[in-house]
């Protein structure tokens, strides 16, 4: 891991993850999740004042960056639930079976070198009933868009921490093993259409 992965990309990736479009995109999913949460990607925690304590019994961050949990860990001990944090890859799910009511990731599944094995984690320690909440950005439906999405990908991974522009989200969750019950998409306003467009919902396992 490069210094640059190490020490900056964590406030990089805070600072352009916590604009004011996509932090109200988190307050429209995150205080869905309920019981035992595992957060796919805490990061920097940038969720976490969305959980509704009283739905939440113990929530699990999951993230390869421990510099981003030193951030994260500050605004946890404020909160009125337990809060561990595992510093692991998202491929990586070293829990239960059937253990989690709730699995949280928002723009991660971006980043996942393999987000398919990365789903099927999730989709094993869900307990039957559970519900995996989402919200990410990806390939837009305007031929345009997909361009310029495709050129600009591999320069803006460089940048993002291994960020793709243009993963197909829906067929992504599929491939996963999971149905999506609930969707909804749209551009996000103020930010750039190529980085904009967003896909919200719940899914459950197929």
């Amino acid at each position: 891991m490069s210094l640059y992965e190490r020490y900056l990309l964590p406030h990089v990736i805070n600072r352009a993850c916590g604009t004011r479009p996509i932090m109200k995109q988190r307050a429209k999913v995150v205080p869905r999740a309920r019981g035992t949460v595992l957060e796919i990607g805490i990061g920097t925690g940038l969720n976490l004042a969305y959980y509704e304590s009283s739905r939440i019994e113990r929530l699990i961050g999951l993230d390869p960056s421990e510099r981003s949990w030193h951030i994260a860990s500050r605004k946890a001990a404020e909160l009125a639930f337990p809060v561990e944090f595992i510093g692991l890859a998202s491929e990586e799910i070293p829990l239960a079976n059937d253990s989690v009511d709730t699995v949280v990731v928002t723009y991660s599944l971006c980043t996942i070198p393999d987000p398919a094995a990365a789903l099927q984690g999730m989709k094993r320690v869900l307990r039957p009933g559970g519900e995996l909440i989402f919200c990410e950005h990806g390939r837009a439906p305007d031929a345009a868009v997909r361009r310029w999405q495709d050129r600009l990908d591999g320069v803006w991974g460089a940048v993002a921490g291994g960020c793709h522009l243009n993963r197909d989200i829906p067929t992504i969750l599929a491939d996963g093993g999971f149905h999506v019950a609930d969707l909804e998409t749209r551009y996000l306003p103020g930010t750039p259409r190529f980085a904009g467009f967003n896909f919200w919902g719940a899914a459950r396992e197929a």
